[in-house]
């Protein structure tokens, strides 16, 4: 071949690889354009959210926190550490969210936070009763502003912490009776209760204080890798034994209870017993690998809410990759992926809830706080995903009869 052969040659294979370089590109999205990536859509979207609530805890700081030194160019910082920043000082509320001492108040919010530092129904490991201040510890490290949603919960609904129910050590049954007075009294004022527990024994006084201020049917959707519907355990209502006792409720059918992530090595057979027996819905690992997060999540609605009024969600967070979530009283590998867990969370609370809790957190074996800050993700999760699609206070009107204390 010639030279001038040969270079055109070249010259024809480098306008081809160009051409082919040009064409890949053309394939992948250009980031900065606005209707290609959720990224710059969500960036275009915080312009959007209000600042009107942010600027008056601002403004209340100064005045109850003292102008800062004059040697600070920042105007808005004041003396006294208040509201959100700096996240490493200051009182840990749950996202330093309000604290109403005066518990009478709480109908003045759309959300309240209660602690329930319980574990007198755990069988194995303690130590979630102190689960409350593991959470709310960690939630300092949080802003109420999420980028993906574009959502602010500090703009877009209240949200106050009622402190923590005063829970008997020694003694399960009265600790019940506590945990179902402070719940019934805080969805009896049109509040939704977010609880943080504790172990899962108290998801049977929870389920009884909503049922207690409502003549309306109610749904459970629980999250967890342990079936907790034996009638007891060691002779007591522990911590593997609330779903027996919360169906028994008369508006609490069984047939709307649905049971995700059950399996793996700890699952009583006294438990499978009853599940047969009630008919309930049961989704292991295997059900969510075949049907996949969307699925599963639209069979669970449909069960959960058939026939019923408003749903309530119990997440234990053992439910969860034991990898992930050190820090609780019966890890189980195999649970659900963190993305998995925040994508199922979403989609079942997108529909509403009347109330959700999160239990078996266990600072004492954690590490880092790393089983705390799941917790806390899946909580603000399902509250973001209710203020964005606008059910927030979807099921709160079903509370139509008055607080009767036990």
């Amino acid at each position: 071949m010639s030279s001038a052969a040969t270079n055109q040659a070249r010259r024809s294979l480098g306008l081809s690889q160009k051409l082919l370089r040009q064409q890949k590109r053309h394939h992948h999205p250009d980031p900065f354009h606005p209707t290609n990536t959720k990224g710059w859509k969500a960036a275009l979207k915080e312009a959007e959210i209000p600042r009107t609530n942010f600027d008056r805890e601002i403004a209340e700081a100064l005045v109850h926190g003292l102008p800062g030194a004059s040697s600070i160019d920042d105007k808005t910082i004041p003396t006294f550490s208040r509201g959100e920043l700096p996240h490493f000082a200051g009182i840990n509320t749950f996202l330093k969210a309000p604290y109403i001492e005066d518990s009478r108040l709480v109908g003045n919010y759309d959300v309240a936070v209660v602690g329930v530092p319980f574990d007198g129904g755990c069988t194995y490991r303690a130590g979630t009763r102190f689960g409350p201040q593991g959470i709310r510890r960690i939630s300092a490290l949080y802003t109420p502003y999420n980028y993906e949603k574009g959502i602010d919960l500090r703009e877009q609904m209240t949200l106050c912490d009622i402190g923590d129910v005063f829970t008997i050590p020694a003694n399960i049954e009265k600790s019940f009776d506590q945990i179902s007075n402070a719940v019934a009294h805080i969805a009896s004022n049109g509040t939704m209760p977010i609880i943080l527990g504790g172990d899962h024994s108290i998801g049977f006084p929870t389920v009884r204080g909503l049922a207690s201020v409502t003549s309306k049917n109610i749904g459970i959707i629980h999250v967890d890798r342990h079936a907790d519907i034996q009638e007891k355990d060691l002779d007591e209502r522990m911590h593997t034994t609330p779903y027996f006792h919360a169906t028994n409720l008369p508006n609490v059918n069984p047939k709307n209870l649905v049971q995700i992530g059950i399996g793996g090595w700890q699952v009583p057979r006294p438990a499978v017993a009853n599940m047969v027996e009630r008919e309930t819905n049961i989704f292991t690992m295997d059900d969510i690998e075949t049907l996949g997060i969307d699925k599963v999540a639209e069979i669970a609605l449909e069960r959960a809410w058939d026939g019923c009024d408003a749903v309530y969600m119990s997440y234990d967070i053992d439910s969860i990759e034991a990898a992930f979530v050190p820090g609780t009283g019966w890890p189980e590998p195999g649970g659900l992926l963190p993305r998995e867990a925040l994508k199922l969370v979403g989609l079942v609370a997108k529909e509403g809830l009347c109330g959700m809790e999160i239990v078996e957190v266990s600072p004492p074996y954690d590490h880092a706080d790393i089983t705390s800050l799941m917790a806390l993700r899946i909580i603000v999760d399902a509250l973001g995903s209710m203020v964005s699609h606008g059910t927030l206070k979807k099921c709160m009107d079903i509370f139509d009869k008055p607080f009767v204390p036990i």
